[in-house]
């Protein structure tokens, strides 16, 4: 596992570049096993997703990770971001924790298992692009809901601290472009200020959001309880001496199971026809467009279903939680139908940040739990 996990750490599989390197690599290590893997390549063949199975045809269960990672662009690394380096119990790297830690283990488990007689099958799924907002693994999606079986269940291995994960929220990510009229500074209230459009919405997603606090639904399995809006991004303008014309801003609605965000972007139209509404009697072109630019669901499996007391049983927990990050195992759950845990080695208080890290002793959690998978396979379930 380690020497896997030094190879991936040493890929630069920045979202925003190729990971079709570490998937030959990972191909290239299954292959040594007797394992047939399936690559399934982007349109461009810069990137892919890869599955494998190992033991009898069937359902079984899957084990997923992404192998895409952040950038390191503007943080303060004391440790090599792209080199595995280990220091008092702990391996730095970029990706250790999110997730490439897991998905060391995930490989390894393949290549123990294919030397034992599974009874149940073990499956590898692992993607690309989850950091954008899990848009590389829905062609392996589409791959699996055209086979003729589906996992019995599956394990996403993002950073739990080994504990058992039911739930997540869904995610919207959304656009509001703001159209004014430019012209002279001087001259400012003869024009519409695209800026201003935008405050304006700003106040309005702010007000919703107080909304949702103070009436919305609440679960306290989460540390922020409730739904929530936030705006990302805001540009505008060219230069302070003229009124700019237009205004774009991303904001992002992440939800409880029960809330539908569609209600939540209706009532945002309707603030920003609301804000323009009495404009347009000089401005005719004021506008503020809402647009969806993508999503994924969330996960809400039950704390009594099956695939939680299998995972239970293999790790020793006692209870379940539920993480404020979003993965892929909403998709697995909603499009395919396959019950899903979220359950890996780390933490996500170390993701996304400089000398990111994984502990050994939570890689060692996480080796044992997929050992126990492996005999349970072998006993046939």
């Amino acid at each position: 596992m380690r020497a896997i996990l030094e190879r991936l750490v040493a890929f630069d599989t920045v979202s925003s570049k190729p990971n079709m390197a570490l998937m030959r690599y990972v191909k290239e290590v299954l292959e040594s096993a007797g394992i047939a893997p399936l690559l399934i390549p982007d349109a461009d063949g810069t990137k892919a997703n890869l599955f494998a199975s190992i033991g009898p045809v069937g359902a079984g269960v899957m084990l997923s990770g992404h192998t895409d990672v952040v950038p390191v662009e503007g943080q303060a690394w004391t440790y090599p971001p792209f080199a595995l380096t280990k220091a008092e119990g702990r391996l730095y790297g970029r990706g250790t924790a999110d997730m490439k830690g897991f998905v060391a283990c995930a490989v390894a488990a393949m290549l123990a298992a294919s030397k034992r007689p599974l009874k149940v099958p073990l499956h590898l799924a692992l993607s690309y692009d989850e950091e954008i907002g899990c848009m590389g693994v829905r062609s392996l999606i589409d791959m699996l809901e055209a086979a003729p079986q589906r996992p019995r269940m599956c394990i996403v291995g993002e950073p739990t601290g080994m504990q058992v994960a039911t739930g997540h929220k869904g995610k919207v990510a959304l656009r509001a472009t703001c159209v004014g009229r430019e012209g002279h500074s001087a001259l400012a209230p003869m024009a519409l200020n695209a800026l201003h459009l935008a405050a304006d919405f700003v106040g309005a997603v702010r007000g919703l959001q107080a909304d949702v606090v103070a009436t919305g639904l609440r679960d306290g399995d989460y540390d922020v309880p409730y739904t929530t809006l936030h705006v990302g991004k805001l540009n505008g303008g060219v230069q302070v001496n003229i009124v700019p014309n237009l205004a774009v801003l991303d904001f992002e609605i992440r939800s409880l199971a029960g809330d539908d965000p569609e209600t939540l972007i209706a009532r945002l139209r309707w603030a920003a026809e609301e804000i323009v509404a009495p404009l347009r009697a000089a401005f005719p072109e004021a506008e503020i467009r809402v647009e969806r630019l993508w999503d994924y669901p969330g996960l809400g499996t039950s704390s009594d279903a099956g695939v939680v007391t299998f995972v239970k049983g293999l790790t020793g927990a006692n209870g379940t939680i539920k993480v404020a990050f979003g993965t892929e195992g909403g998709l697995f759950d909603t499009r395919l139908g396959i019950p899903t845990v979220i359950c890996g080695p780390g933490s996500m208080a170390q993701g996304h940040k400089p000398d990111e890290y994984v502990s050994v002793e939570q890689l060692g959690r996480c080796e044992a739990m997929l050992a126990a998978l492996i005999d349970r396979l072998e006993a046939g379930f």
